[in-house]
């Protein structure tokens, strides 16, 4: 749940999640239609996914236990090189370090350069005997990653309550190197077409979409699109922005009353949904609720 999503945002679902899935193995015996209902809202669902597809290999091949080496966890669905390490560290209190953004920000200032010119394997190791004298591995990671979250912070960094700034060349310096600029990304256009059953209340979703990061989830027909002309035959209804994930969406919405239900689609109540919808699908409906 804490892969690009910030804590405060994670605990609400990370508590009711426990209470639904008290152990490995009852979250193993689950499905996706539940997973995701309870995930509802925190967007990436991909990662949903692939933790109900890990504890099913955990339990069913590995005797519920986390693999001891790094190779052997990569291969679990959706764990990378920094979840990776940060479950060598937390789980089996291996003596590695999990990179995120906090750890880099951390170790560029006490050298003082930009994290792009940073080798930071390279830098652990050549620094792993100063870095790892204790056999608290684990706690060391983690608070490593708090103390670049509330000290080292990106903005307006709290040097005075720095317990390392005696050996920060940034505090030491008077030409401090600049935070490189954070990546915005690109607005995109979309029109999106909704049909709709004025009678029963109801919109005709698909699967069939390009919307790749919403892959299998239901949405209204979608294209990409790089003009903003209005499309013939359709009913334009509003412009809005939306932003989904580290993805920015510029949103012309159109519909048509139909009661014939479209080729690849399934009508949808507009107000009782009773099975998982994604949180992008429903501020559509929010739209479409406003057509009199």
């Amino acid at each position: 749940m804490l892969q690009q999503t910030q804590v405060k945002t994670v605990i609400p679902y990370f508590k009711v999640f426990l209470l639904n899935f008290p152990s490995l193995k009852a979250l193993s015996l689950s499905n996706e239609t539940k997973i995701l209902k309870l995930w509802e809202g925190l967007g990436y669902y991909r990662r949903a996914r692939n933790l109900l597809a890990t504890s099913k290999i955990l339990v069913n091949e590995n005797n519920s236990k986390l693999p001891k080496n790094l190779i052997d966890i990569k291969k679990l669905p959706g764990i990378g090189d920094y979840t990776a390490h940060a479950l060598m560290a937390f789980i089996h209190n291996h003596p590695t370090i999990a990179i995120d953004g906090n750890v880099k920000r951390v170790f560029s200032r006490v050298l003082n350069t930009n994290s792009n010119k940073i080798d930071f394997n390279k830098l652990i190791e050549i620094n792993k005997k100063n870095l790892f004298k204790t056999k608290r591995n684990s706690d060391f990671v983690e608070a490593l990653m708090e103390f670049g979250s509330l000290i080292c912070r990106p903005k307006e960094p709290a040097c005075a309550k720095c317990d390392i700034k005696n050996m920060c060349k940034y505090f030491k310096s008077d030409k401090k190197f600049k935070n490189i600029k954070k990546f915005r990304p690109k607005i995109k256009n979309y029109n999106i077409f909704c049909y709709i059953n004025k009678m029963q209340n109801k919109i005709a979703l698909t699967k069939k979409h390009n919307l790749g990061f919403l892959d299998k989830f239901y949405l209204p027909p979608i294209k990409e699109t790089s003009s903003n002309k209005k499309i013939k035959n359709w009913n334009f209804h509003s412009n809005f922005k939306n932003s989904i994930s580290n993805k920015k969406l510029n949103i012309n919405l159109y519909y048509k009353f139909s009661l014939k239900i479209p080729l690849h689609h399934q009508w949808f109540s507009l107000k009782k949904n009773k099975e998982f919808i994604p949180s992008f699908t429903k501020k559509i409906f929010k739209q479409i609720s406003k057509i009199n």
